[in-house]
């Protein structure tokens, strides 16, 4: 007879959950505060700081294969929520940013609902669903200057195809209350400022400062191709940061960000025949 797996205690019902949930959020706090001793930005401001480092701006409601685009107008939700919590957050030197501990926990008290989640590669729904494009929009603000990431944790899986992908793959973070955060350190000589808000269809982000920026960073895909690995196919490509003057354009310099090598979760007839190579070893 087959021994049956024995359940997490997290995995018992609702409140073994929530306990679940309370024991890592303090086992987290007790990290960043004690043993890391991080000095985390808490100070918001409405008044914009002068110069814009980097904008970008994420579309809303994107049309994903097999999720129910209710979950997206809900996420949209979860979103504004959110982003008010960040929004104006102004992380000064040697200060560090932390997403969860300016959201806090989500509940439908605060006014989230069910959105998109990924857990353990598997598609679901939870309250406040979603938030990971407040992450990714945040990371890739950072991944345009030279603020330090100091935590974040990447998604390992490609769960869905790359239509109308805008940003290289794998540059996007996953979060999760409160266990998987997302952290910059401000190891500027200036104090930058988030500022976030959206309208209907977009998603807005600004890193500001006090003082312009002389250089800018640019993100760059390469070596694009779909592994058959004893019958699994894998997403590969190698991700770049290269960094320019912004007066002469000159390139400063070029580093390895990302080597993907991600299982592919969703129909492998979506995957483009001619970025097939099969059955050999890399």
């Amino acid at each position: 007879m087959e021994e049956k797996k024995r359940k997490l205690f997290c995995e018992l019902g609702p409140l073994a959950y929530e306990i679940s949930l309370f024991k890592e959020a303090i086992k987290k706090d007790i990290e960043d505060k004690i043993i890391h001793k991080y000095k985390i930005a808490k100070k918001r401001s409405k008044e914009n700081l002068e110069y814009i480092w980097k904008g970008e701006a994420k579309i809303l409601h994107r049309k994903l294969l097999g999720v129910d685009m209710q979950l997206q107008k809900n996420k949209a939700q979860n979103l504004k929520i959110a982003g008010a919590k960040i929004d104006g957050i102004i992380i000064y030197p040697e200060e560090v940013f932390s997403l969860w501990n300016l959201v806090g926990k989500t509940s439908k008290k605060k006014g989230y609902l069910e959105g998109l989640t990924v857990s353990d590669s598997k598609l679901g729904k939870g309250l406040g669903g979603g938030l990971c494009q407040l992450g990714n929009l945040i990371h890739y603000l950072v991944l345009h200057t030279d603020l330090e990431v100091i935590e974040k944790h990447h998604h390992s899986d490609a769960l869905f195809p790359d239509e109308k992908r805008r940003v290289p793959f794998g540059t996007g973070t996953s979060i999760a209350y409160k266990r998987l955060d997302y952290k910059f350190k401000n190891t500027s000589e200036y104090p930058v400022q988030l500022r976030i808000w959206q309208d209907e269809i977009m998603l807005y982000g600004e890193l500001r400062s006090t003082v312009p920026i002389d250089y800018k960073y640019k993100l760059i895909e390469e070596g694009n191709y779909y592994s058959k690995e004893n019958g699994i196919f894998y997403r590969n490509s190698k991700v770049y940061r290269i960094k320019y003057d912004k007066k002469t354009n000159e390139e400063l310099k070029k580093e390895l960000i990302l080597d993907n090598h991600s299982r592919v979760m969703y129909d492998y007839s979506l995957i483009p025949k001619d970025q097939i190579r099969e059955d050999k070893c890399y």
